[in-house]
């Protein structure tokens, strides 16, 4: 008997221990099962935050883009005086055809897209951007602008989207000779500017005395600069190191002060609202790296083959006379 009990004793408390280890067991699935779940759900809600974030942003960014009213509608036009490489300029393909390219061009299109618009660009001498700006019949202009209080009688100026400096520029054999503003104020020194331009104003202002030319576009000033026709010249560093990869005879002899050292974009005078999207887009450009890039595809197309100036009635490049 006493055996028989002891039998029955251990298998209930076999019994009772694998029940024991079983409710453990149970209790530890739907634990991690709550707890899964809990985590599922908070992923879910987490993603579809960032969704709601993400398509309100969208959402703004369109109703901001809704709100502007453009010289064409459905179309962002945009002025620009492609002679300024690496802004603007002409990439020449490998069978010769010439394709508009730039950061400035690449940050129009980016800026359209933005706002759900086509873009249409308009080619001129950089004095016709400030004129097509002056009456209102281009939304943008993109040519290397500075924000010189001086054109804000016609023209509101966005964020600047790229900071760049004004240098003095020559040939390698003058290179000592014309390094410094008392050395080219001088009425027997020619010195070249861009007309309509920060450079023309900075000519006048630190070498009032020289003989100060103004050409329409950069590529002419080039031109005078190797050919010996023009002693020195103002250009924007940026461009003026474009050029040097194409023209090592030119010279960078020294840094011109700039109060404003940045480019910024001309708006319609008056048009708040394209300025604020057009300020949004900057800053997104910015954000997400593509300025970035645009200006380093820029830079790489600059030092290959290109054509800065306007196309004939054709659109084929202007033979060079």
């Amino acid at each position: 008997m006493k055996k028989k009990f002891l039998a029955v004793t251990l298998s209930a408390l076999m019994a009772a221990s694998l029940a024991a280890c079983s409710g453990g067991q149970a209790e530890t699935t739907a634990a991690e099962t709550t707890a899964a779940a809990a985590e599922t759900a908070e992923s879910a809600e987490s993603s579809e935050a960032a969704e709601t974030e993400a398509g309100a942003e969208s959402a703004e960014a369109e109703s901001a883009a809704a709100a502007v009213e453009t010289v064409t509608e459905g179309k962002l036009t945009v002025a620009t005086s492609p002679d300024f490489a690496p802004y603007e300029f002409y990439a020449i393909g490998e069978d010769g055809t010439p394709t508009l390219a730039g950061f400035d061009m690449a940050l129009a299109q980016y800026i359209a897209d933005y706002m759900g618009l086509e873009l249409e660009v308009i080619t001129v001498d950089f004095d016709g951007v400030l004129s097509e700006l002056q009456t209102k019949s281009v939304d943008l202009g993109m040519a290397g602008l500075s924000p010189d209080p001086k054109r804000e009688n016609i023209m509101n100026f966005s964020d600047i989207y790229y900071t760049g400096g004004q240098s003095l520029v020559t040939v390698k054999a003058n290179a000592e000779t014309y390094n410094s503003f008392e050395a080219i104020n001088k009425p027997d020194v020619s010195v070249g500017a861009q007309t309509g331009s920060i450079q023309l104003d900075l000519a006048n202002t630190n070498s009032p005395d020289a003989d100060i030319i103004s050409l329409p576009k950069v590529t002419d000033i080039i031109a005078e600069l190797l050919a010996g026709k023009l002693d020195a010249a103002y250009i924007e560093t940026v461009v003026a190191e474009s050029y040097q990869k194409n023209y090592p005879d030119l010279e960078i002899v020294m840094d011109v002060p700039y109060d404003v050292a940045g480019s910024a974009i001309g708006v319609s005078k008056d048009n708040d609202a394209l300025l604020a999207a057009v300020n949004e887009a900057i800053a997104a450009a910015i954000e997400d790296g593509s300025m970035d890039a645009f200006v380093a595809e820029a830079n790489e197309l600059a030092s290959g083959q290109t054509y800065e100036g306007l196309l004939d009635a054709e659109g084929n490049v202007q033979t060079q006379e």
